[in-house]
C-alpha cells in the first residue's frame, strides 16, 4: 500500500436482504474509519466476503466467491452465515486471514485493522448520518431483530444466527427516521422472523419522541407508518397477531403487502417441516384479510420435494394455491443441508421428481398470477420508480417488493426520476408484470 493513502477494501455480499443489512453496517463502519471501497479485488488492499450458508448451493457459491477473491487478491476476510462453520472454508482456503460468523461486526473490523490499520482523516472522510447503503437511495432494508426461535426441520438459521434478539423500538425508529430524512421513500422491514419481534424482550417499552412505544410487531408497524415512507413487511411468520396489522394496511399506514413463507399446503408435510399445519384455518384467515383490505398482495415461498412428499400431498399444495390465490410465489426444490433435522426423514424424493413438481407448480402459479394481475387493468396504482429508460421507466406498485416480485413498466410525457412516486393507469398485464402510463405526479 502506498504510504499516506487510505486502505482500499473490496466487498462481496451474498445471500438474503438480512445479510445485506450486515454488509451495510460493516461498510458504514469502514467508511467512518476512512477506508475506501472498490468494486474490483485486483488493486484492493484486502477483500471481505460476506457469505451465505443456508443451502449447499449457497455454500458452493460462497466458496467460489472466496476462491475468486483469493486468486485475484490473496488477502481475504470471510464473514456471514457460512463463517459459523469455518472448517469447510479453512479446508478449501487455508490462507484466508479471518473467518467469523454472522453479526460479528467487531471481529470483522478487528481483522481489517490487523491487516490494514485505518488512516482516518476527519477533515476528509465525511460519512452521511444514515450510513452507507448497498441498495438504491430511495429504498432501504430495516432489520429489526436477529436470530429465530422456530425450529423448522429444513432450516439451520437458528444454529447459524442463534435465537431471537430484538432491537429496542426506539433504536429501530431512530434508524428509520434517519433513513427517511436522507431521502429513503420505502422501508423494507426484515428479520429472520419479523412478526416475532419483541417476544424475547417481553415487548419492552422505550421512549420515542413524546411517548412510550412497545417492542411489538403491531406497535412498531404503526409507528413506522407515521414517518411518511412506504413500509413493507417481509419474512412474516403467520402468528395469530398478524391479523391486527391488516387494519393498518386498510388505513394506508403500511403497504397492503404481506410476505409470509407458508412453505406447503398439506398438513402432514407441514408437520414434518414443523410449520403451522392448520392450512384450512389459514385459508379462512386469508379470506378475512382480503375482506378487510381488498388491495392486499400476498407473497409466499414453497418447498417441493420435501422428504416423504407424495403425489397426493403435492396435489394438495396445488389445490391449496388455487384456493388461496397467492399473488406472488417463489418455489424451491428441497435441498438437504448439513445439520438440518429433516435429513433424517424417510423417503427422500428423487431429483427428477423434484424438478418435475417445481415445473408443474410454477406453471400452475403462473395462471393464478395472470388472473390476479388482470384484475388491476384499468385501475390507478401508485408506483415508485426504480430505473429510468429512454421512453419507458421501470417501477413497482405497492404490491411489488424489489428484486423478488414483478415490475410496472411506465410510459410518461416527461422524464421520471429514480425514487419518484407517480400515479399510473394500468393498461395491460402479462404473466408477472404490469404496463401503464403516468396520469399523476
Amino acid at each position: 500500500m502506498e504510504q499516506g493513502r487510505a486502505p482500499i477494501v473490496s466487498f462481496v455480499s451474498l445471500g438474503c436482504p438480512k445479510a445485506l443489512v450486515d454488509s451495510e453496517r460493516i461498510i458504514t463502519r469502514l467508511r467512518a474509519e476512512g477506508y475506501e471501497l472498490a468494486r474490483k479485488h485486483d488493486g484492493a488492499d484486502l477483500v471481505i466476503v460476506n457469505t451465505c450458508g443456508f443451502l449447499d448451493s449457497a455454500k458452493a457459491e460462497s466458496l467460489s466467491a472466496i476462491g475468486e477473491a483469493m486468486a485475484e487478491n490473496g488477502k481475504v476476510i470471510v464473514t456471514g452465515c457460512m463463517g459459523a462453520e469455518p472448517e469447510a472454508i479453512r479446508e478449501a482456503y487455508p490462507g484466508v486471514l479471518s473467518i467469523t460468523g454472522p453479526q460479528q461486526y467487531e471481529s470483522v473490523l478487528e481483522a481489517v485493522h490487523r491487516a490494514n490499520p485505518p488512516k482516518h482523516n476527519p477533515m476528509l472522510d465525511l460519512l452521511p448520518p444514515q450510513g452507507i447503503k448497498l441498495t438504491p437511495r430511495h429504498y432501504a432494508y430495516l432489520k429489526i431483530s436477529e436470530g429465530c426461535n422456530n425450529r423448522c426441520t429444513f432450516c439451520i438459521i437458528p444454529k447459524l444466527r442463534g435465537d431471537l434478539v430484538s432491537r429496542p423500538a426506539d433504536d429501530v425508529l431512530r434508524e428509520a427516521e434517519r433513513l427517511v430524512k436522507a431521502g429513503v421513500k420505502e422501508l423494507l422491514v426484515v428479520s429472520q422472523d419479523t412478526s416475532a419481534y419483541g417476544i424475547d424482550i417481553k415487548y419492552a417499552t422505550s421512549k420515542w419522541k413524546d411517548r412510550e412505544v412497545r417492542a411489538r410487531f403491531y406497535d412498531l408497524a404503526k409507528e413506522l407508518g407515521e414517518l411518511g415512507a412506504w413500509v413493507r413487511l417481509q419474512y412474516v411468520y403467520p402468528y395469530p397477531h398478524v391479523d391486527e396489522v391488516i387494519g393498518l394496511m386498510a388505513e394506508g399506514k403500511v403497504l397492503p403487502y404481506l410476505d409470509i413463507p407458508f412453505q406447503h399446503g398439506n398438513a402432514d408435510v407441514l408437520k414434518r417441516m414443523r410449520r403451522p399445519a392448520a392450512q384450512d384455518k389459514t385459508l379462512a384467515r386469508i379470506a378475512k384479510w382480503r375482506s378487510e383490505c381488498p388491495e392486499l398482495t400476498l407473497r409466499s415461498t414453497f418447498i417441493v420435494g420435501f422428504p416423504g412428499e407424495t403425489d397426493a400431498e403435492f396435489d394438495d399444495l396445488l389445490q391449496w394455491l388455487d384456493e388461496a390465490e397467492i399473488d406472488r410465489v417463489g418455489c424451491f426444490k428441497y435441498e438437504s443441508v448439513a445439520g438440518a433435522t429433516s435429513n433424517a426423514l424417510d423417503n427422500p424424493v428423487p431429483d427428477e421428481v423434484k424438478a418435475a413438481r417445481w415445473e408443474r407448480l410454477m406453471a400452475h402459479q403462473q395462471k393464478i398470477s395472470v388472473r390476479r394481475l388482470k384484475k388491476k387493468v384499468g385501475s390507478r396504482q401508485q408506483v415508485i420508480i426504480d430505473e429510468i429508460g429512454p421512453s419507458v421507466a421501470k417501477g413497482r406498485s405497492k404490491g411489488d417488493a424489489p428484486e423478488i416480485d414483478g415490475a410496472v413498466y411506465v410510459a410518461s410525457r416527461r422524464p421520471l426520476r429514480q425514487g419518484e412516486v407517480v400515479t399510473v393507469k394500468i393498461e395491460r398485464a402479462d404473466e408477472y408484470d404490469l404496463h401503464g402510463s403516468v396520469v399523476g405526479f
